[in-house]
């Protein structure tokens, strides 16, 4: 009976045509260290290194997605030795320290066994081998330079890396972290190679992970909407809750049968199936991953039911610094100590804002908190010939102060919510936005169809409820 394995083919690939690769010797080097490829890595190492009938890569830019433990480094080290061999100057960049490190390390072993030989000092006019490099060992400042080759340096990434340096060849390992500051450090840095490439690794982001640049490249790549780009992935296109099914395993772990097993993947099924999903079932899903907050830190945070409310609503209006909507949301204070919060309306600034003062004399307040220099003076007057208190105007101080403190309230569990959809929407894709130079924060929404005043509208709120002093009934004894 032939053994089971798993699925050699990507799930979902982009591969420019191409008549010539230089895959086929750089499989031929790396076979010379005794080890044997599995044929997902020879194809992808084919695709990978195709060129046109100048010599250039075909693929400028390739990337690839494969679930843990499947053994995608290998098909940079192939690369990389390949590149050794031909003379390019190389950056393998990394998330963690740990991983440049082991990536350094791999390649040396792989020198080693290919008959490589590491190069100590060398006496005063002595020849080096012909098969031999030599190495820098600074921890986070590795490199490998090849007698009569290549170089390639390894580095963990950060958003000022890698400026000033110029390469052919930049790997970008742990690709799911790759956030935009580091791309506009790093992306130049091949810019002066007459032949240069680009190889993105990783697996699909999980709720820590802080980069968007491999979700966006994936998405053009598969839309079409990218230029000299590769793609390939092993993965199934929704969540399952079915973990058990050992034929989902074998559609997306291509190295099922050699070093991955059934016995091993069931001793990670646990009770996160959503982890179970994205890291062994290569699931990339939809929601953003760089949030300030997560979805599962807000929704720790949502009630089943209305709690039970004391005092007065404070409302916080908040007028976009674009100009294109107002929000309005409340916040009242619960009797187990907690805050509650609503946005309760978000409209286009073109249709006016004649609703707002309507709304507000319906609500039983105490007291309103304004921001947006497009729309505060015109409230105000407006809230006075209504006959209602003045609003307050937060400083950039303060307003710094309530994005912070509301932060810290959703960690601490002491907000709560309902739940609304457009609010929880906007929350769990979030970033922050710097304000001023002392490290104060706002927010900025990461996707372009969420309205960000609909959460600085509830933290305004939040933050004018959780700063009231509670007022106590005067007490007069005869």
């Amino acid at each position: 009976m032939a053994k089971k394995i798993g699925c050699q083919t990507p799930t979902r690939s982009v591969v420019l045509p191409y008549a010539k690769s230089h895959g086929s010797a750089a499989i031929k080097l790396y076979k010379d260290s005794g080890r044997t490829p599995i044929k997902w890595q020879v194809d992808i190492t084919k695709d990978m290194m195709a060129v046109d009938s100048s010599g250039l890569w075909i693929h400028q830019k390739f990337g690839y997605s494969v679930p843990r433990r499947n053994g995608k480094n290998e098909i940079v080290t192939i690369r990389e030795l390949w590149g050794l061999k031909n003379g390019e100057m190389m950056c393998h960049t990394a998330h963690r320290t740990t991983t440049s490190h082991s990536a350094w390390v791999r390649l040396c072993k792989l020198l080693t066994d290919s008959g490589y030989v590491e190069l100590g000092r060398l006496k005063k006019d002595e020849e080096p081998p012909e098969k031999s490099y030599r190495v820098t060992k600074q921890y986070g400042l590795e490199s490998i330079k090849l007698t009569g080759g290549g170089e390639i340096v390894f580095r963990t990434r950060t958003p000022n890396g890698g400026l000033g340096e110029g390469f052919d060849l930049l790997v970008i390992d742990e690709a799911q972290e790759y956030t935009d500051a580091q791309e506009t450090a790093l992306i130049y840095t091949v810019s002066d190679s007459r032949n240069p490439q680009t190889i993105f690794c990783g697996t699909p982001p999980t709720a820590s992970s802080s980069g968007t640049v491999f979700v966006k490249m994936r998405n053009a790549a598969l839309a079409g909407e990218s230029f000299e780009t590769g793609w390939a992935e092993w993965s199934i296109p929704d969540m399952t809750k079915d973990v058990w099914d050992t034929e989902l395993w074998y559609k997306t772990n291509p190295s099922m049968g050699y070093h991955l097993d059934e016995r091993k993947i069931r001793s990670e099924v646990r009770g996160d199936i959503v982890d179970f999903n994205i890291q062994r079932l290569g699931v990339w899903i939809s929601y953003n991953q760089k949030s300030a907050i997560s979805a599962s830190e807000w929704k720790a945070v949502q009630l089943l039911s209305m709690p039970d409310l004391t005092g007065k609503v404070y409302c916080g209006i908040k007028f976009g610094h674009d100009g294109f909507n107002a929000a309005l949301s409340i916040a009242v204070k619960t009797k187990d100590g907690k805050v509650f919060v609503e946005c309760l309306k978000c409209e286009p600034m073109r249709n006016g804002y004649a609703w707002i003062v309507p709304l507000l004399l319906q609500l039983d307040l105490a007291a309103v908190i304004v921001d947006g220099a497009n729309g505060q003076a015109a409230l105000a007057n407006d809230m006075k010939e209504a006959r209602l208190k003045a609003p307050k105007m937060p400083t950039v101080k303060e307003f710094v102060a309530a994005t912070s403190a509301f932060e810290r309230a959703v960690f601490e569990k002491n907000i709560c919510h309902k739940g609304q959809g457009p609010l929880a929407k906007v929350v769990s894709n979030c970033d922050h936005r710097s304000i001023g130079t002392g490290g104060g924060f706002g927010y900025k929404a990461l996707k372009e169809d969420d309205e960000i005043t609909i959460l600085e509208s509830t933290v305004l709120a939040y933050w004018l409820c959780s700063e009231a002093k509670e007022q106590k009934k005067q007490r007069v004894n005869y």
